[in-house]
């Protein structure tokens, strides 16, 4: 007799369905699993053999195959212990083959028998959606797979309990989507003292997601100043939400079951690995770029990092994906994040004070800068430097801006992207546009283009360092509510592209 029970295995953010196939046939006593499973799919024979002896169950005196189809998709993830102990039990008479085929099962077995919460709930009950099916999880991860309310979920915290439902014996209540995360206690650009050049580039960078460089000497404000970026950013849409939680539950970060509406803010350290930043390992999970989606990717100390690591952020920077190429799969994440980076001019951090500078400036700052490669660099639409505060600066109360008033601004000027953007598929920002479109949305006024071409010309602009220019002009035009790209708009772009020393832009 061959039983089947269902599951999911993640290809990136996508769950694809897995019919978990058992058949109980005569020959030596033995399990054996077949289908492309790594090493903790593999294990899951012992947990669930366990499992089982604790229920009182035992494994009939038979061959047990247990195939995982279809064959070629590669399957990660003690997630299959659930489904593999229901299709045994299927097979075994214990539970209702038929009722299996309304059910996606996921969940990690303890020996006791108890189910552990697995990764990736709110993907597998998206696909549970999809295909008509209910999601049968533990009952730590109901909530967050809850809120796909287009299927049943319910939440179980034993294999007993689970196999009590799918009887009719003691059905289990169905899960609540868990509450939503409140929005953590904001940094207010009020509390910020002088810095007005690089309080007006994150301003910029929020309405447009245009990606920002800020470089200055220790103690400048570059840290404090990044970490108020989210403060003024609007919040996720739902449809942003969903997105971006479904990329955390992936990764077993989302907490209690609940979705945030703020937007998130990485800020990996400079001795993270490739793998860490960009994703990949054994099992597969998202890395920082895509736990950043939607949000903030932070890179504090931005010389620090090793080279191949930054340049690995070229692509994503640009596409707004990832795809990690491994022997066996492709695996595609979601990586629209806004990059903004610090570091200081040399190692010393002195280099324009010759007071405090080291004896190799000013070559320190070359060879300190030139970490950093020119591609990744021509990446960054602004360029800010943050001098250091005068004591002055320091006296008396703040009197900046308030992170409130900034980020109602960006609000409209978003709004106004979205009218521009309308009927052109997903939300889109002015960093988004390219081509044609750039050249129709983003064409300045006769001054301003000829502004343009000669800053083109003297400074050696690229192809894509001249795009970025003008992708900035349109997004401080849409700050000061300009349907018009003008020169002011455009001369403002170009002193954030070359208020850093010029490097190659190959």
């Amino acid at each position: 007799m061959v039983a089947c029970a269902y599951t999911v295995a993640f290809d990136g953010i996508e769950a694809h369905l897995v019919e978990v196939q058992c058949a109980l046939t005569p020959g030596l006593p033995g399990v054996s699993l077949v289908g492309l499973a790594d090493r903790a799919v593999t294990e899951a024979r012992e947990r669930v053999r366990a499992a089982l002896a604790a229920l009182a169950i035992a494994l009939p005196s038979k061959r047990v195959t247990i195939h995982l189809s279809p064959a070629a998709l590669p399957k990660e993830g003690s997630h299959f212990d659930l489904p593999i102990a229901l299709a045994v039990l299927a097979a075994m008479g214990v539970v209702p083959a038929e009722e299996m085929a309304g059910w996606i099962a996921m969940g990690e077995l303890s020996l006791d028998g108890r189910l552990v919460g697995a990764a990736g709930a709110l993907p597998a009950a998206v696909t549970a959606a999809t295909e008509g099916r209910a999601l049968l999880c533990p009952v730590i991860s109901g909530p967050e797979a809850a809120w796909v309310a287009a299927t049943p979920v319910h939440g179980a915290a034993t294999l007993s309990e689970a196999i009590r439902h799918l009887t009719g014996e003691a059905p289990l209540p169905r899960a609540s989507p868990g509450e939503v995360t409140a929005a953590p206690v904001l940094r207010d650009l009020a509390e910020v003292r002088g810095q007005e050049r690089a309080r007006r580039a994150l301003e910029i960078a929020a309405a447009g997601r245009h990606h920002l460089l800020m470089v200055g000497p220790p103690g400048s404000g570059k840290s404090m100043l990044a970490r108020r970026l989210p403060g003024i950013l609007p919040p996720l849409t739902p449809a942003e939400a969903l997105e971006t939680s479904m990329i955390h539950s992936l990764a077993g970060s989302l907490p209690a079951g609940g979705i945030s509406r703020g937007r998130p803010f990485r800020d990996p350290h400079h001795t993270a690995s490739s793998a860490a930043i960009i994703g990949g390992g054994r099992p597969a999970r998202p890395g920082e770029i895509s736990l950043a989606h939607n949000g903030v990717l932070f890179l504090d100390e931005l010389p620090e990092f090793a080279r191949d690591v930054l340049d690995t952020l070229r692509q994503p920077a640009e596409s707004g994906e990832v795809m990690v190429a491994r022997a066996n799969a492709h695996l595609r994440y979601p990586a629209r994040f806004l990059l903004v980076a610090a570091a200081n001019p040399c190692r010393c951090g002195h280099l324009a004070d010759p007071g405090r500078s080291c004896a190799r400036a000013p070559d320190c700052g070359a060879d300190y800068l030139g970490r950093v490669s020119g591609p990744l660099l021509d990446r960054f639409d602004l360029r800010v430097e943050v001098p250091p505060l005068r004591w002055s600066d320091l006296e008396g109360p703040a009197q900046g801006e308030a992170s409130a008033a900034v980020a109602a601004r960006v609000a409209a000027a978003r709004e106004r992207q979205a009218d521009r953007f309308a009927g052109t598929g997903a939300p889109r920002l002015n960093a988004d546009a390219e081509g044609a479109e750039l050249d129709r949305i983003a064409t300045p006024d006769p001054e301003g283009r000829a502004l343009m071409l000669r800053a083109a010309e003297r400074f050696g602009l690229s192809a894509r360092g001249y795009h970025r220019v003008l992708r900035v002009a349109r997004t401080i035009a849409d700050l000061d509510a300009c349907a018009e790209v003008a020169r002011a708009h455009v001369a403002e772009a170009l002193s954030f592209r070359l208020s850093t020393p010029p490097r190659d832009e190959g």
